[in-house]
């Protein structure tokens, strides 16, 4: 992914990964575009926590906080995150980046696009795409968040209604 995000001699983005699993895949991205020989890109992070449209009549979950120790006015910012789903994530990012300033332009980076979109958002840059049912679950495992090793989890539902499964 990183060479396409350079392209031809594009300029050197500042790469903002969304939380959960954006900001550990946003440091990867840092660290191949700096071993294939570019300057390493700004890096930040932000949590939508606050901006999601689904908390209502839900327990607030754990904010995170957003981090983006650099200006993103003017600047090619190119979100990263683990799963693009319905795309409504994306549109919180957008929401609290537009906080951060005005970037000349945002493009998005996904490990995993696993279609169903609900809002009319596409990936710049996709790692794999999965076809999957609107009710399976993409989990993506990262060795930086705890995990044994790096996985993407595709999690089916239980179709005899027995139970659900782990």
């Amino acid at each position: 992914m990183g060479d396409e995000i350079m392209g031809d001699g594009r300029e050197l983005p500042a790469l903002i990964g969304i939380h959960t699993n954006g900001p550990p895949l946003a440091r990867r991205l840092a660290l191949g575009l700096e071993s294939a020989g570019h300057k390493r890109p700004d890096l930040g992070a932000i949590d939508i926590t606050l901006y999601r449209d689904d908390l209502a009549g839900r327990a607030l979950p754990r904010v995170l906080g957003s981090d983006i120790p650099f200006s993103v006015e003017g600047r090619r910012v190119v979100l990263v995150d683990d799963v693009l789903f319905t795309g409504r994530t994306v549109r919180a990012a957008l929401t609290v980046l537009g906080d951060y300033g005005r970037p000349r332009a945002v493009e998005l980076a996904v490990l995993v696009d696993r279609g169903h979109r609900e809002l009319p958002i596409c990936a710049d840059y996709t790692g794999i795409k999965l076809a999957t049912k609107r009710a399976d679950h993409v989990r993506v495992v990262l060795q930086e968040c705890g995990a044994s090793q790096d996985a993407v989890v595709l999690d089916l539902p239980d179709t005899d209604n027995k139970g659900s499964q782990p």
